[in-house]
This record gives C-alpha cells, sequence and structure tokens, in this order.
C-alpha cells in the first residue's frame, strides 16, 4: 500500500543534522518557533554552521512572544531560609553544588552566589578567543560594514516592538560587544550554562522560563588602564519590579592582587534601590561612595574585592551593590562575560529579550 512520507521522517541520505534542520523549518513556518529554537540547537550542536547559529539568534528574539511564563511568584522578593547561616561573606558552591534553593538562599539572604568552576578550562580559552574574534568583528564591522565577519560578529536588528537604535559605539567605548552580536559565542555560551543546568536553576528561582536581554550580555575586555569606575546597583536603571539574575562570568584570574581588574562589592544583600548621583558620584545613575562606606560601616560589612579564577562565576541581581576594581597594579585586561536573565512575566520594557 502506498503512504505519503510524513514531513518530519528522515530521508533516507540525510544526516540527523540536516533532519533536524528540516523539522526546525517546519516548526517555524507552523509558527512553533519554541519548537524551532529547540530543535535547531539540536542541529547545531552536531553540526555547527554560521548560518544556523545567526538564525538561533533571531529565533531566541522572536520567540520571546510565545514563551510560556508559567504562574509568576504572587511575591518578589522570595522569602528562603539562609541555607548558610555562618556565612559571613557571599556563599560558594561548586557546580555539583549549584542547587534552585541554594541560589535563592545566598541570593536572598546573602547578596551574591560565588560558584567555583562552573566552566572549564578549555572552554575559557575558547571563549576568549572567540571574544577576540568577535572585538576584531566588531571593529572591521564599522570601518567596512560589507566587510565578512561572520560568525564572530553578526549586528543582531530586534523586531516589532523592541526595534530602534542600539548604541555599539557606547557599547564599544566600554570595552564591550554585545553577545547578540557575536551568534557562535552566544551559542557556545548558553548551550554550556544550560549544560551545568543554569536554565533549570534560575528558572526554578523566578518560577519562569528566563530570558537574557541583548542590551545586558556582553562580551567583556577590560582594560588595565581603566581609571574610573562607579559604584552602582543595575536596579537604578531597570525600573522597579524586576526580576532577576546576573551572571557574571570570570575568564581570566582577577581581583585581590591579581594583575587583572576584578570586583569591588558590598558582600551583604541591599534591599532597596539606594540613592544616586550624590556623595561624589560620577553620574545620576551611580552610588557615591561616601554613601558606600557608610552603608558598609552600618551594615558591618567591609567591601571586599575577591580572587577569582578563570571559570568562577558570581550570581547576583538588580539591588546587588559592587563596581569594577580598579588600581595601579593592574597590568593586564580582564576578561569576562555578562549575562543578565529576566523572569519573561517581569521583563523590563527597554531591554530586547532573547529567550535562554
Amino acid at each position: 500500500m502506498f503512504r505519503l512520507r510524513s514531513r518530519t521522517a528522515p530521508d533516507r541520505d540525510e544526516s540527523p543534522a540536516a533532519h533536524l534542520r528540516r523539522r526546525a523549518e517546519q516548526a517555524e513556518a507552523d509558527g512553533r518557533l519554541i519548537d524551532a529554537l529547540d530543535l535547531l540547537r539540536q542541529a547545531n550542536r552536531l553540526e555547527p554552521d554560521p548560518t544556523t547559529e545567526a538564525h538561533l539568534v533571531e529565533l531566541r528574539h522572536l520567540g520571546f512572544e510565545q514563551v510560556v511564563a508559567g504562574t509568576p511568584l504572587d511575591s518578589w522578593p522570595r522569602v528562603l531560609p539562609d541555607l548558610f547561616p555562618d556565612q559571613e561573606g557571599i556563599p560558594e558552591v561548586s557546580p555539583d553544588g549549584l542547587t534552585t534553593d541554594r541560589l535563592g538562599s545566598a541570593m536572598v539572604n546573602h547578596g551574591a552566589l560565588l560558584v567555583r568552576d562552573l566552566i572549564e578550562p578549555d572552554l575559557v580559552a575558547r571563549l576568549i578567543s572567540g571574544i577576540d574574534a568577535a572585538f576584531d568583528g566588531r571593529d572591521a564591522w564599522e570601518a567596512e560594514p560589507d566587510h565578512p565577519t561572520t560568525p564572530w560578529f553578526v549586528p543582531f536588528e530586534p523586531a516589532g516592538r523592541f526595534a530602534g537604535e542600539l548604541s555599539r559605539t557606547f557599547v564599544r567605548e566600554g570595552g564591550a560587544v554585545w553577545i547578540g552580536d557575536s551568534p557562535r559565542v552566544l551559542f557556545e555560551v548558553l548551550e554550556n550554562y544550560d549544560r551545568v543546568g543554569l536554565a533549570e536553576v534560575i528558572g526554578g528561582y523566578m518560577g519562569e522560563r528566563p530570558v537574557v536581554s541583548l542590551r545586558k550580555a556582553t562580551l567583556r575586555r577590560v582594560p588595565s588602564d581603566l581609571a574610573h569606575a562607579d559604584w552602582h546597583q543595575d536596579g537604578a536603571f531597570l525600573g522597579p519590579d524586576v526580576r532577576s539574575v546576573n551572571v557574571w562570568l570570570a575568564l581570566t584570574d582577577c581581583g585581590a592582587d591579581e594583575p587583572a581588574s576584578g570586583l569591588d562589592f558590598l558582600p551583604r544583600r541591599v534591599d532597596h534601590v539606594l540613592e544616586t548621583g550624590t556623595e561624589g558620584a560620577f553620574f545620576d545613575w551611580s552610588v557615591g561612595p561616601d554613601l558606600v562606606t557608610r552603608l558598609a560601616d552600618e551594615m558591618g560589612a567591609p567591601i571586599v574585592r575577591p580572587r577569582f579564577r578563570a571559570g568562577d562565576a558570581l550570581l547576583f541581581d538588580d539591588l546587588f551593590l559592587h563596581r569594577t576594581a580598579i588600581g595601579e597594579h593592574l597590568r593586564v585586561p580582564r576578561y569576562a562575560i555578562e549575562s543578565w536573565f529576566f523572569a519573561p512575566s517581569r521583563y523590563p520594557d527597554d531591554q530586547i529579550p532573547l529567550v535562554f
């Protein structure tokens, strides 16, 4: 009896990756963008492809409207027991110890969670190489927009209600390139974050599938001669009622007395946005150093500058008080990747979503 071949059945000579790409194409044609995204991710794991990686960025963006947010949590911040009651500073865990309960407890009771060795050394080396290629591609594109820079730099243009002018020059002058403009690096970073369980851990803490922001997901190459860095809480310019987790991933040994810049921060939970633009603040959105000193004294929590090893990650939210560390001892640039994740039900109006 003659049977029509299913649109999703593999051809005899079709590779597994090609079959997945064909299924993704059909899912996208049917309007099932999240299914298409997941299928293309599987295909690219099998056969990395620059065209696929660039299209994945588009699907991550367009698929935001189809993210099933689940049932948003009734209250925020969450009230959770302190699983680190004897910890004076920021709690630390290994990747095997990274759970939703520990992330939530550290965030709401201590301000952040430090995950040691979140990624392996070989991946650190690949990401540093990818960042250099993305910076080179970004600069070549600015000098000659038609210059081929795929897959390391492909300027992404948001669609629909998120369309608008993007401040790439400002970002580049600050020692960064948006990770969404580097399809290959974005794919590798999010795949590895998923592999170590960050999607489930962050999603469990928020109660929703997390969504990253193009504007606040950056590849960083901080120069050693950085002269100034202001204290700040990202909540000062993200807006009210934001539900966030930032993954700050060090790719260079940094902090303490290392020759690369790390982070200075207050090792305590701050439960509100502090006054900005006063007491010596350089910007109207930053927190003055005099206020930081007074707050640290009141909380009995001296400012810390911990040592990060390449591959360590610090997870914190929009209320975390911090700054990039500076000093005359710095001699080498610091590589890092910063990725801010948000709950879809409370996504900031001026950000540009990319589905995790």
